[in-house]
């Protein structure tokens, strides 16, 4: 099997297993769990790790409250560059790259799924909303350490995206440092 088939392969497999592992995740948490403000939370370390549901209109952070159409269109012009750069013969050498590259989309794949409604989803609350379809991405992992860090809810989505982007950056700067080891020394 070819280099480029193998690396179209594993990019696919890895985009379609962390896609599936997201969405089976949150349809879970929310059938166990129940839509946020249901009061229901499954604490797993207390103060430490909690599962509890919530929706985000936005981003990271929840920034950009309410534009989720347009992070859906900058989530589509991902997938399209990102499958660009897997028809180059160089991502194809790199099993490293077309990994990250391949957790990027499952994880942009995840949360687009939520942001074109797909899951059916009807807000519960506030009033004006009940009823209305959620275009919302949905969290449900909730990290804090008390008086340190209360990280905002977040899901396996968010985490195959953040680690996609780490073995990139990383492959970015082992490229960088083995570049300056054989450049040598300036005479």
């Amino acid at each position: 099997m070819a280099a480029g088939s193998r690396a179209w392969m594993l990019f696919a497999a890895l985009a379609a297993a962390a896609a599936a592992a997201d969405l089976v995740s949150k349809s879970v948490a929310f059938a166990r769990l129940g839509m946020p403000g249901s009061g229901r939370a499954a604490v797993i370390v207390p103060r430490i790790l909690v599962l509890e549901t919530n929706l985000n209109e936005g981003a990271l952070f929840g920034v950009g409250q309410g534009f989720g159409l347009g992070f859906a269109a900058v989530s589509v012009a991902a997938i399209l560059g990102i499958g660009v750069l897997m028809t180059y013969p160089s991502t194809h050498r790199d099993a490293w790259m077309v990994a990250g590259l391949g957790l990027i989309v499952g994880g942009i794949l995840g949360n687009l799924y939520d942001r074109l409604g797909l899951p059916g989803l009807a807000w519960e609350a506030p009033p004006d909303r009940a009823g209305d379809r959620v275009f919302a991405v949905r969290d449900w992992i909730h990290v804090q350490v008390p008086g340190v860090i209360d990280w905002p809810i977040f899901n396996l989505a968010d985490s195959w995206l953040v680690i996609g982007a780490g073995l990139l950056l990383a492959l970015t700067l082992r490229t960088a440092a083995t570049e300056r080891a054989t450049d040598g020394p300036e005479a």
